[in-house]
Order: structure tokens, then sequence, then C-alpha cells
């Protein structure tokens, strides 16, 4: 039954993608609409809408570049490693968790910094691997996402994305402790 299950599983995940484009290709057929005109309208909204976010990832991307060559994470690690023992939090992943509020690619540069260090299966190595997914770059998104829609007013985003980031971090600080 195990192995039934398990082949049922990987036959399903592998057919969903294809499983989805035809329904939505069927449900345009239904509808009578020119799918191929409806697909190429998309597509060139999608690039009208990276051509006007890309100045601010470049701008994201260059500042957290700059921070991590600086030294400056380094010296933020040794500045509130007192802070963060009387929390118990490991110092090393403070860098990590700034970083990942603004940028997932330079996090995961920072993870994979802290891999080389520490290795993969040490306490650090599974916070920061559990960190890593169980946070989100708050201020990338909110950027991109509220600069697609023209949102002007962030009202409860940021204080409510913070507060989940907060706890993931907590999360997986708990998470690898139980190893």
């Amino acid at each position: 039954m195990v192995i039934f299950m398990a082949f049922y599983f990987q036959y399903l995940s592998e057919m969903m993608i294809p499983l989805l484009i035809f329904s939505i290709v069927g449900y345009g057929i239904l509808m009578r609409r020119n799918i191929y005109e409806d697909f190429i309208r998309g597509a060139e909204d999608g690039f009208k809408t990276v051509l006007k976010i890309m100045p601010t990832l470049i701008g994201l991307m260059v500042a957290v570049g700059m921070l991590r060559a600086s030294g400056f994470f380094d010296f933020l690690n040794n500045a509130v490693s007192g802070l963060t023992a009387l929390i118990h939090f490991p110092s090393q992943l403070v860098p990590l968790v700034i970083v990942r509020l603004f940028s997932s690619s330079a996090a995961t540069g920072v993870a994979t910094d802290l891999f080389k260090t520490y290795g993969p299966d040490s306490y650090i190595g599974m916070t920061a691997s559990i960190m890593m997914g169980c946070t989100e770059t708050v201020f990338y998104t909110m950027c991109v996402y509220f600069m697609a829609a023209g949102v002007k007013k962030t009202r409860w985003t940021l204080p409510g994305a913070l507060i989940a980031t907060a706890a993931g971090i907590v999360a997986s600080v708990a998470l690898a402790g139980m190893n």
C-alpha cells in the first residue's frame, strides 16, 4: 500500500503542471477566447511589470552586496553578540536574519557561508536552513508587489510581516534545538 501511494503521489506531482495548463487552455476554448492573444497580452503585461520594478530590485541587490562586502555584517554580529546570548539566539545568524528581510538570493549566499564555516548538520546550519524556509523577504516582496499594484498605503502589512518573520525565526531556533 505504501509503495502504491508513493507511486501515486509521484505520478500526480509529475502531472500537475501539464494538467493545469490543459485545464486553462480547455477553459479558454470553452469560453471561446483567443487563447494565444490572451497569452501574448499577459506576457506583455508581465514584461512591463518587470521593467517597472527593475530599478528597485537592482537597488536592493546592490545595497545588500555592499553591506556584505564591507564587513558590516561581521561588525553587527560582534556588536549584538551579548544581547543575542541573553535570549539564547546564535549571533552568527544575525546577518542571515537581516539579509533575509531584503533578498532571498543574498540570504542564500549568507546561509552558504554559514554552512561552509559551521557545517550544514551543525546547530547553526540546521537553524539557518529552517530559517530560510520559515521566513520571507519582507521588504523585497512589499516593494515588488506594492509597486506593481500601485499600492501607496501599506497599512498593517509591514507589522504583520515582521511579526510572522519573528515567529519563523523563533520556530527555526526551537526546531533546530530539538535535534
